[in-house]
């Protein structure tokens, strides 16, 4: 669970995104970010259960910074409204296939996968969904997986058949996706309950073999 002090941070952040105020209030940051950092250690240890090519992996690893980079960004606020964390086998600057928890008042949100590869990793997972249909799509249709997140987002994808493959191939609307990522959305009402730690593994556990999937594709 996470203490409401760490929830009451981020919503005054959010009106207040200056640095003025950030450092009047850096000992609440401190120590919302001390609770985020419990929650993510817990939520670590229990998943490295689920998936044991995280056992290398701490908890620092995980967490990302919350300044904004904003070189080349309109919205010039320092600060990320938000405290997020993803959890996998490279950490957070490596890229495979993984999971995140967004702790974010009134937009939290989990899910899992891998995020806009590169060319080449993109390729070996088209190729992989391509050869190891089935097994791709039996991931997919798991009723658990059905239920608690529907399908891969298809917000990032090509309007015509990636190079290679033809449009009557039966996992084309895959093969079409530039990211294979799934999220749930987290309510805030859960946020403060001592089964939080409990359900994120839970959900977690629902899209391992999502993960286990992608990694096996950009590994080979």
């Amino acid at each position: 669970m996470l203490q409401s002090s760490t929830i009451q941070f981020l919503k005054a952040l959010k009106k207040n995104n200056n640095r003025e105020w950030f450092e009047k209030n850096r000992p609440v940051y401190e120590a919302a970010k001390k609770d985020y950092l419990t929650f993510v250690t817990e939520v670590l240890e229990e998943l490295k259960q689920v998936d044991n090519s995280l056992n290398e992996l701490e908890p620092k690893q995980c967490v990302f910074r919350i300044n904004r980079d904003v070189r080349f960004s309109k919205n010039k606020e320092p600060y990320k409204t938000n405290f997020g964390a993803s959890f996998s086998k490279g950490g957070k600057k490596v890229q495979c296939a993984g999971y995140y928890f967004h702790l974010e008042p009134g937009a939290c949100f989990l899910g899992g996968g891998l995020w806009m590869p590169m060319a080449p990793d993109l390729k070996k997972v088209r190729q992989e969904i391509d050869y190891c249909f089935k097994e791709f799509n039996g991931i997919l249709k798991q009723s658990k997986f059905k239920s608690n997140y529907g399908d891969l987002d298809s917000s990032e994808k090509l309007i015509r058949a990636p190079k290679d493959y033809e449009l009557d191939n039966p996992a084309i609307e895959y093969l079409k996706l530039k990211s294979f990522v799934v999220t749930r959305p987290v309510l805030d009402g859960t946020l403060l309950d001592k089964q939080l730690v409990k359900q994120t593994i839970a959900d977690f556990k629902i899209i391992a073999p999502l993960v286990h999937f992608l990694n096996r594709a950009i590994e080979s």
